[in-house]
């Protein structure tokens, strides 16, 4: 009498269909998860704001240094403590004075970001931001 020798193998089949049924789902929901917010940017469309005194700007280079101009190119960068104290002066004497906001195109978002907050910081209830018009506003179509 021959014995039989017992197969002691793993049925991995069903294993198998679990890991594709797996697959197929996050295949599937993959394409449908975000991985931040989408944010519409407005447009440029406003209108050109018409002031009787000189404006106050507050720029931001593409090195991320800021300027301060009142109605003459400045020459030479502020630090953030710097341009904070000469603005303050400015929004004591008149605390309703628009302060408007420059950055350059290639200048870091934060960098911007940073003086706005700083204008905040110090009471400016007016920040405006300084653009270029799109092509339709300068045609006027």
């Amino acid at each position: 009498m021959a014995r039989r020798k017992l197969s002691s193998e793993i049925n991995v089949v069903p294993y198998i269909d679990v890991m594709l049924v797996l697959l197929v789902i996050f295949m599937i929901t993959a394409p449908l998860m975000t991985q931040g917010i989408e944010v519409d940017l407005p447009q440029t469309e406003a209108q050109s704001i018409s002031t009787d005194d000189e404006p106050t700007i507050v720029s931001v280079d593409d090195r991320g240094q800021y300027f301060l101009n009142r109605g003459e190119r400045p020459t030479e960068p502020l630090d953030l403590g710097a341009l904070a104290e000469q603005v303050r002066i400015l929004v004591e004497a008149d605390p309703e004075q628009l302060i408007l906001l420059e950055g350059d195109a290639a200048a870091q978002y934060a960098s911007v970001a940073q003086a706005m907050s700083t204008l905040q910081g110090i009471g400016v209830k007016k920040i405006g931001f300084i653009t270029k018009p799109t092509e339709a506003v300068r045609t006027g179509g």
